[in-house]
């Protein structure tokens, strides 16, 4: 159904929650994926995988997409949203994390939620910013801004540091842009949409991994059980749920997601891989939260009020 009204549920928080973790853990796992094989084959790998995932399932539903006749409009519009909401951005961070710490690539994703917010503001009905909005989107930035200046982002001393910090950017500019257009879709199946994208997202990715790397190389087990990883959950499963928070309860709500995936990022590689944990964090993490509660005011009011 496309509303222009978002419909923010229990079962909304509970999505974005999830998206946060799976996502925020995926920079640690890129990070070994990367010791054996090519960046942009990686990209392919797990979008591939994936797709055939999806596939799968979608087939098993009934293989349905739009519930009317789409325009050419429509189609232009989901070809640009597949390569935006993964072909281009997986690439990016596949290829910037061979130049910088996995802790950057997460934090960068913090970028999404700062610029959805006035995208969504011009561009989508119902999402106006309003002061507590602003409020909040100015104290999450100034908390993304501490939790960067935190010690585990030190240089990694690579001279495509910088390159790969904007590679990182980029991607992040990718999403907040993907979420706004699929917002703009006209009504249709969730699943079937989660496919199509990650199907076009193949057809992108293949060819450029074949043109810039030349034939994939041949990974061995525990690569290949990391892509198989990549491919399930941050990417099929996370794929699907990103697109039913999106086509519900609106790409500003979505926006949450990418406030928790740096927190989540330092967290497990201070955890997982013993990274250095920052003094900074805790104050990172409450502006953050602050700025989440800020800008989804209306949001938690409905939620409670219910």
């Amino acid at each position: 159904m496309n509303s222009t009204q978002p419909d923010i549920t229990g079962r909304s928080w509970i999505m974005v929650a999830i998206l946060g973790l799976t996502w925020g853990g995926t920079f640690m796992v890129t990070e070994v994926a990367l010791r054996g094989i090519t960046p942009f084959w990686l990209a392919a790998g797990r979008i591939g995988f994936g797709a055939l995932l999806m596939s799968a399932v979608w087939s098993f539903t009934g293989a349905r997409l739009f519930t009317q006749r789409p325009t050419q409009g429509n189609i232009n519009t989901l070809i640009v949203i597949g390569a935006l909401s993964s072909a281009v951005p997986f690439m990016l961070l596949a290829w910037g994390q061979q130049h910088v710490t996995s802790g950057f690539a997460g934090v960068s994703m913090a970028a999404v939620a700062l610029m959805v917010l006035p995208l969504a503001h011009v561009l989508v009905p119902g999402e106006q910013m309003t002061w507590r909005k602003t409020l909040g989107f100015v104290i999450g930035f100034i908390g993304v801004a501490v939790l960067i200046g935190a010690q585990a982002f030190e240089s990694t001393g690579a001279s495509l540091e910088t390159t790969g910090r904007i590679a990182c950017i980029s991607a992040a500019v990718c999403y907040g842009f993907s979420s706004i257009l699929m917002r703009r879709l006209p009504s249709v199946d969730t699943i079937g949409l989660a496919t199509v994208l990650l199907l076009v997202a193949s057809c992108i990715t293949i060819p450029v991994a074949l043109i810039v790397e030349g034939p994939p190389p041949l990974p061995d087990a525990k690569t290949l059980g990391v892509i198989a990883f990549l491919g399930l959950i941050p990417t099929a499963a996370a794929n699907f749920l990103r697109t039913l928070v999106v086509r519900t309860a609106g790409p500003v709500f979505m926006s949450i997601t990418n406030y928790q995936v740096p927190l989540w990022s330092v967290l497990l590689g201070a955890w997982v891989l013993n990274e250095p944990l920052p003094p900074s964090l805790l104050l990172a993490m409450t502006l953050i939260l602050t700025g989440v509660g800020l800008s989804q005011y209306g949001a938690f009011k409905r939620l409670f009020k219910g």
